[in-house]
């Protein structure tokens, strides 16, 4: 009988703080949410976090404060915003970097994003460019390969970074073509990037079409393959990889919407379809197109969590497999 009524008396708290939850969930927010970027402004997160905060605010009727926390390749603001109160109150734009491969290459990372975030919702996707300087004699992908493998040829390759997309990426595809390049790292991304690739300093990378379009247009630059799924009109005569005779090689680089882990289930859904109805507006695409910007977003945090579990392995994979490491 005692047994009966305590198990009575859980399941009648489980219902009321499910409840609680629910209708906590229909008020929110009542107060300014905080909107955490890890990195500097300007750049394809931050944009896209940018274009978020006042629809997002408009729709809550509430502010929604952007805070940029550069440094440690976006680790700081990641450390800080797993370490927030799981409330709903404080939400993370993060990306491929930050929530997949970071975990794995940084040993000294604090906090752990596929147990410490979780995830709300994919928000964009960036076309990115496999580039070489004018000066090489190569028109695609085949004959970079081929000319790489003659005697005598030494070639380079820049990146945002040692453990950054772009540098797995050429790892990736340096390695199935069975070719050599030397990696030159640039901390500043593409701002120093693309002056090193237009100086000679550099022959090849990987770089996303909006901080590269205007060179690839002038010149200065050479476009052999793209990583969409089909051609950008903007760049019709540049193939897809898969065209370019490599498939899967390259990454559309994604930001996405993250909150600190335990945030409960109600609350996470409604902030996930609040962004998500946002996101698909016309004038929020019609906005992120301007700056070659494509919204891909997912209809449960579910959905995207289990997305970023899979590009957390993925990557991960690729970075035991080749030693890389970051202290």
């Amino acid at each position: 009988m005692l047994t009966a009524r305590i198990a009575s008396l859980v399941v009648a708290a489980a219902f009321a703080a499910g409840a609680a939850a629910a209708q906590a969930a229909e008020q929110f927010p009542v107060r300014p949410v905080r909107l955490i970027i890890p990195y500097a402004p300007g750049g394809a997160t931050d944009i896209t976090a940018r274009q978020l905060q006042p629809r997002l605010s408009e729709l809550w009727k509430q502010p929604i404060i952007v805070e940029n926390r550069p440094g440690a390749s976006g680790n700081i603001a990641l450390e800080l915003a797993a370490r927030s109160v799981p409330d709903g109150y404080t939400l993370f734009v993060g990306n491929v970097s930050t929530n997949a491969i970071n975990e794995t290459t940084f040993k000294s990372l604090k906090v752990r994003p596929s147990r410490d975030l979780t995830g709300v919702t994919n928000l964009t996707e960036l076309p990115q460019l496999w580039v070489v300087n004018p000066t090489l004699p190569v028109s695609s992908l085949k004959e970079l390969v081929q000319y790489a493998k003659k005697p005598g040829i030494r070639l380079n390759y820049a990146s945002a970074g040692v453990g950054s997309y772009p540098h797995l990426d050429a790892v990736k595809f340096l390695k199935a073509a069975g070719i050599q390049m030397t990696h030159v790292p640039y901390k500043g991304g593409a701002g120093q990037m693309i002056p090193a690739i237009i100086g000679n300093e550099v022959q090849f990378m990987l770089i996303n079409m909006a901080s590269s379009i205007s060179n690839v247009r002038a010149g200065r630059i050479k476009a052999l393959a793209t990583t969409w799924p089909t051609r950008r009109p903007e760049l019709p005569d540049v193939p897809t990889v898969a065209e370019a005779g490599f498939p899967g090689m390259g990454t559309n680089a994604w930001n996405g919407l993250f909150a600190p882990a335990g945030v409960p289930k109600p609350l996470l859904n409604r902030i996930n379809a609040d962004v998500v109805k946002v996101m698909e507006s016309p004038e929020m695409k019609a906005s992120l197109d301007k700056v070659f910007m494509s919204v891909v977003v997912n209809k449960s945090p579910q959905e995207f969590q289990q997305f970023v579990l899979k590009e957390i392995k993925e990557w991960g994979k690729i970075v035991i497999e080749n030693d890389i490491k970051v202290e």
